[in-house]
């Protein structure tokens, strides 16, 4: 009932915002004032997935547009995790309420560029849709630009879908694959395949990487296995006044506590199963240690995950722990790239290790790693986080990357140059719809190659896309 709730105030409130609209209020671009673009996410929660990804299609849009020609601000749930993020891009904090936020804000800008990757799915939390859906809402009614960059869907609940279809049919969104396609299709949402956007990233060099992890007890030499382990089962959000009010009497629910108003799925249930999805990966690991000589460590790409990542570190034995809540995306990242074999239940964790070839699996809770895999041909390097078999199966395929991780890296790198395109074609899709929307905008076109609608590519990537680029 608290989710629908907040689902009707949102949809209240860009109705009302569409009146005021029709009655001459608002803010309308000029040629020769800067196009002033929001940027609207799960951003300023160490999310390092949702952080790299926003990096990157900020850098691509600045240099797509020209800084001259545009004026970018970003959400931030809190503007101390997201410091020194996103370039010079003005963060603006959004309160956990947000719904009159939305409507005394979204006017203020040119257009709203929806940059959350789980954009419309009730996996995780409907009050993320419910803001995506609002921040682009409260646009479109508006005449607006409004874009969705690099997105998925997935199921929602029959309120959501409702409003998607409403307030949202003006929008174009660009998925990630072509499931998500499908899904917007049946709202009428017009689409276009993209991929995510993470791929033009580059962390800090493997100096900084080999510095911390001979910190933290490698000898310089044996390969490195990482993790990235998650709690899959306590999802989603849902937000609760009377747990809120019990937390704050008695302290109870404080474990499954989220933020503000919202709380964790939680219970025996969760408990049992994250008891044996965690007992399962620290068995397999344990087999696989004992055929061959790896150095373990746990990486937490979001804040969440340091209960799982210090959990499991201690069924290995004392793992060092690297998490989002004391490292940045650029160190992270730069620690996944010097990993030889990763096993990962977080999309983004796969995604950013790419880049550096190294041999993945995942083991997954939703569509999104499956999604990634089959893309790369690699069905066969994934497992499902309720697997009665995760041990054995994991083991098995643990074996398999260190077997063939060079064939595996080889593959990989094929299918990041073919990202890298689809990304730079997201790039083309993104100013042929600024152009309708504003058809005065100074945009550039023409004459140029794929590469030059990405944000300029790092030494790496360039020598990635020369060697394995297949048209």
């Amino acid at each position: 009932m608290m989710d629908l709730f907040l689902e009707l105030w949102v949809a209240l409130l860009i109705e009302a915002t569409k009146v005021r609209h029709v009655l001459g209020s608002g803010r309308t671009w000029r040629l020769g004032t800067p196009l002033k673009l929001l940027f609207a996410g799960y951003n300023g929660n160490r999310n390092t997935g949702a952080d790299v990804r926003v990096e990157e299609m900020i850098r691509q849009v600045r240099h797509l547009c020209g800084d001259e020609h545009i004026d970018l601000s970003i959400f931030t749930c809190d503007p101390e995790l997201s410091r020194g993020y996103f370039g010079h891009t003005k963060q603006v904090h959004i309160p956990n309420i947000f719904p009159p936020f939305l409507y005394s804000r979204i006017g203020k800008y040119d257009g709203v560029v929806a940059c959350e990757g789980s954009m419309f799915k009730s996996k995780f939390a409907n009050a993320l849709t419910t803001m995506m859906i609002g921040s682009l809402g409260h646009a479109a009614v508006q005449n607006r630009f409004t874009i969705g960059y690099g997105a998925e869907a997935g199921h929602m609940d029959w309120f959501l879908r409702r409003l998607c279809r409403r307030y949202c049919h003006d929008t174009l969104v660009i998925t990630r694959n072509r499931e998500s396609q499908d899904v917007l299709r049946e709202l009428g949402i017009r689409t276009e395949l993209g991929t995510d956007t993470a791929w033009t990233f580059e962390p800090h060099p493997s100096a900084y990487a080999d510095g911390v992890l001979k910190q933290a007890g490698w000898d310089g030499r044996t390969p490195i296995l990482g993790v990235c382990p998650i709690n899959p089962f306590w999802w989603p959000v849902r937000p609760s006044l009377v747990k809120w009010g019990m937390k704050v009497a008695t302290g109870r629910f404080r474990d499954s506590h989220n933020r503000s108003i919202y709380f964790h799925h939680h219970g025996p249930a969760v408990d049992a199963a994250l008891e044996r999805y965690l007992g399962s990966i620290a068995n397999a690991l344990a087999a696989f240690r004992r055929e061959q000589p790896v150095f373990p460590l746990l990486i937490g790409m979001e804040q969440l995950d340091r209960r799982a990542c210090e959990s499991l570190a201690k069924r290995l034995g004392g793992a060092p722990v690297f998490n989002s809540d004391e490292f940045d995306m650029y160190q992270l990242v730069s620690i996944l790239r010097r990993c030889s074999l990763l096993v990962s239940s977080r999309f983004h964790g796969i995604v950013t290790s790419m880049p550096g070839l190294v041999a993945s699996c995942g083991v997954t809770m939703d569509e999104r790693i499956r999604n990634l895999m089959q893309e790369r041909g690699h069905a066969d390097l994934l497992l499902e986080v309720d697997d009665p078999k995760l041990e054995p199966k994991l083991l098995e395929m643990l074996r398999r990357l260190h077997r063939e991780k060079d064939r595996i890296g080889s593959e990989i790198a094929t299918t990041v140059v073919r990202n890298l395109r689809v990304m730079a074609q997201m790039g083309v899709y993104f100013l042929e719809r600024l152009q309708r929307q504003y058809p005065e905008f100074p945009v550039r076109t023409g004459g140029r190659s794929w590469e030059a609608f990405l944000p300029p590519l790092s030494p790496h990537l360039a020598k990635l896309v020369q060697e394995y680029d297949k048209p």
